[in-house]
């Protein structure tokens, strides 16, 4: 919790022990229950850009869609400006909260209704959340959420269908989409996976710019760490349902504490943004680990689901290289390193005190 003068500051969204399991079923097989989310917890300020990153597989999308009350949380709390909204809102999700939290979806082809113009998608959410005040207005207003986006002259795109536009031209309509109704907090869930790599750069400095301008809270869904080194501010490490790794995102990507972080980053390259005006887009590209180091992590392999009859102890055990013996009877319990929120038996329970 963050302090502002004397007043602390709560913030925007608080999720604490989020969990999530679905049933598992096959033919002359019993039933089981497979672990999506487990003890998950994290804060996002306003203003503020969060990573949610893992294989695919490891629960992200699911935790997304337990925050836009797509499903339903077997426990836990989610908390909006200090509101708990799963016991205000146990059936039904109010269109006021819909209004504050809303979501962009990977595939911008799929996202959009082919049958219905640029207009229909953003004067829609305008009326039904009185961001206007008539027809007239909001088609003025939705020429104005073209122009936020980029998509100019708006005249031209906004009675266009979306099969007349390209993957970025209708992943920059969604975002209008998602902003027609003002929201807080913004769930981008794989936002630029299905587009090509030089259009996106430009959806994440559009994102960049909607965090730095409106103050507007995101969370990333991503599986690529250069999107996420590029946008957030943190980055949350994701396997297998539980949140493994929590920390700035320049600490966590240049100086990786988990060994299953410092797989995900042992087969790609650091990311670095540049401050040049004329290479802002410009990502530079050198070795992560070195090669000693990056040797002696595991080939990545997909993650499988947790199950809840997993044996005890730390599920990341048959891929990790630095193995103790405490790791194959107990699961390890987050703790403080090197400030951030490391679950690892490799670290001790609690940071040590300066001087120590």
């Amino acid at each position: 919790m963050r302090t502002e003068g004397s007043r602390p500051q709560a913030p925007l969204l608080a999720v604490d022990d989020l969990c999530k399991s679905f049933a598992s079923r096959r033919l002359f097989a019993p039933t089981r229950r497979v672990v999506a989310a487990q003890d998950v917890s994290f804060r996002i300020d306003r203003g503020e850009a969060v990573a949610l990153v893992g294989e695919s597989g490891s629960g992200k999308s699911t935790v997304a869609r337990l925050l836009l009350r797509l499903e339903t949380p077997d426990g836990g709390e989610i908390r909006l400006d200090g509101e708990d909204v799963l016991a205000r809102e146990r059936r039904r999700t109010s269109l006021r909260y819909r209004g504050r939290v809303q979501m962009v979806f990977q595939d911008p082809f799929g996202s959009l209704n082919p049958v219905h113009t640029v207009a229909h998608h953003l004067i829609r959410p305008l009326l039904r959340h009185r961001r206007a005040a008539g027809a007239t207005d909001a088609r003025a207003r939705a020429l104005e959420l073209l122009h936020t986006v980029g998509l100019e002259p708006a005249t031209e795109f906004i009675d266009r269908h979306p099969y007349e536009l390209s993957g970025g031209q209708r992943q920059r309509v969604a975002i209008a989409r998602a902003l027609a109704v003002e929201p807080d907090l913004l769930v981008a869930d794989e936002p630029t996976s299905m587009l090509d790599v030089a259009i996106r750069m430009g959806v994440l400095n559009l994102l960049s710019q909607l965090k730095r301008d409106r103050r507007l809270a995101i969370l990333l869904i991503t599986h690529d760490l250069a999107s996420a080194r590029y946008l957030a501010d943190r980055i949350l490490v994701l396997y297998r349902g539980r949140i493994v790794e929590d920390g700035a995102s320049s600490a966590v990507v240049e100086r990786p504490a988990h060994p299953y972080t410092r797989a995900l980053l042992a087969s790609i390259a650091d990311l670095k943004r540049t401050d040049a005006p004329s290479a802002r887009a410009a990502l530079q590209v050198q070795p992560v680990l070195p090669a000693r180091a990056a040797a002696q992590v595991r080939p990545a392999r997909p993650t499988q689901p947790a199950r809840r009859d997993d044996p005890a102890g730390c599920p990341f055990v048959p891929r990790c290289p630095d193995v103790l013996d405490t790791c194959r009877t107990s699961d390890p319990a987050p703790r403080l390193f090197d400030g951030r929120q490391v679950r690892c038996h490799l670290y001790p329970q609690s940071e040590p005190s300066p001087g120590s």
